[in-house]
């Protein structure tokens, strides 16, 4: 349960309305809104990211509305999935080009200079071969021996999502959790942020698993093989026709000669983003409702203000980590090893007020916030869950399934943390 610090109340500048005070959290008064987003929001570089929150929260505004009139959403695959699938293997189609004309040029020969182009088209479509991700090498891996309550959980809220578990974990610094498949196989990755996980209720545990094995079965277009690795080439194409900063006069020339290359490029990708960011958007609210289903509407929501001040949540790692970082080195105190840093951001996570959590939705509002620019903004994803009928959870924490949990995941707790201590926490 949520509790609050001693605070101080004064009248509103503005009308005068009484307010509450917490030297911790931003002043601002719930009668005319006055402070209730004193930061500008964060503008992202480049007409890409801008151009992609701003779908971002059309999509996201149409989509509740479609839920609000009734409609039922359901993952499908429409015409702009199609056509972007159909790009996608048209980008792929240009690198296999590449690569054959690269090897015809070496077999070919035309002497030495034949010889060159053909290792030259080789190694571009090296470059731009579609890349199979893998699994992380800088964070603990969980296996099912390992952690078999966690798995077990884990294969139940599967059953809600009507697919299967997962094959790995990965446990990370993030305020945040992710699932990918790697390797040719397609086998299934659960990336599991601790300081995300360790602020949740039990139940609200289970509704984030619940929302990230529904992307397994929700016909996300712009996480699909095809279309993702598509996405890669793109942006390393993209990348050597950058234009060069700061020319000299020849290179002026360079840059003139990349334009029209690099027009088409970005055009390619922002068509991209236009086609998939619906179902992207579908596929969030989507796993959203499995999320409810899982853990229950209750949970769901609690995982959405969760999120909404995700970025408290890392002010107070940074803080810490910084705090012990100032530790004389050469000391084993407990400070140093991590000892406590979850249950210290756990305590302040519950210590926020309730009035925190709505100036963040409100300010939501304004900002348009979201988790980035492929998910609906925060306010609406919550605004959707409240608009349906609320329904019970389908899996239960078990305080006994929790200790067990919390055993396995105990030495992964103690590595994060010290990585978090060492290297300082950027989120």
């Amino acid at each position: 349960m949520r509790s609050t610090t001693e605070e101080v109340t004064r009248p509103c500048p503005r009308c005068g309305a009484e307010i509450r005070e917490d030297s911790r959290f931003i002043t601002w008064c719930a009668a005319c809104d006055w402070n209730v987003d004193p930061a500008k929001p964060e503008e992202k570089q480049g007409r890409l990211e801008r151009a992609r929150r701003t779908l971002a929260r059309r999509h996201g505004e149409r989509l509740l509305a479609e839920v609000t009139a009734g409609r039922t959403l359901s993952p499908r695959r429409d015409a702009p999935a199609l056509l972007a699938c159909a790009i996608a293997l048209g980008v792929h189609g240009m690198t296999f080009a590449l690569l054959a004309g690269g090897i015809w040029c070496v077999v070919s020969g035309w002497g030495g200079a034949g010889v060159v182009l053909g290792l030259f088209l080789l190694a571009l479509a090296w470059s731009l071969r579609p890349r199979l991700p893998g699994l992380p090498d800088d964070a603990p891996l969980l296996h099912r021996a390992e952690a078999p309550e966690l798995y077990a959980l884990i294969d139940e809220v599967a059953r809600v999502a009507d697919t299967r578990g997962v094959d790995v974990i990965a446990v990370d610094a993030e305020v945040n959790a992710a699932v990918t498949t790697y390797g040719v196989r397609g086998r299934r990755l659960l990336v599991l942020g601790l300081p995300l996980w360790e602020v949740l209720t039990p139940q609200e545990r289970i509704a984030l698993l619940g929302h990230e094995l529904g992307h397994y079965s929700n016909g996300d277009t712009r996480h699909g093989l095809i279309v993702a690795t598509a996405y890669r080439s793109l942006t390393t194409w993209r990348y050597y026709f950058t234009p060069i900063a700061n020319p000299s006069p020849g290179e002026m020339v360079v840059n003139l000669l990349y334009l029209v290359p690099y027009s088409l490029l970005q055009g390619v990708l922002m068509l991209l983003d236009q086609l998939t960011l619906r179902a992207t958007q579908r596929a969030e609210y989507l796993a959203d409702s499995v999320a409810a289903r899982a853990g229950s509407t209750e949970a769901a929501v609690g995982l959405m203000d969760r999120l909404l001040v995700a970025e408290s949540t890392a002010t107070t790692l940074r803080i810490a980590a910084n705090k012990r970082r100032a530790v004389r080195r050469g000391t084993r105190r407990a400070e140093e090893r991590g000892d406590g840093l979850w249950e210290q951001l756990a305590a302040h996570m519950d210590a926020i007020p309730e009035y925190e959590y709505e100036r963040q939705r409100r300010a939501g509002v304004l900002r348009g916030h979201s988790v980035d620019s492929t998910h609906p903004p925060t306010h609406l994803r919550r605004e959707c869950l409240l608009t349906g009928v609320p329904v019970p959870a389908a899996v239960v924490a078990d305080d006994d399934r929790e200790h067990r949990i919390a055993a396995e995941l105990a030495d992964a707790r103690s590595t994060v943390a010290r990585k978090i201590i060492r290297d300082g926490f950027d989120d």
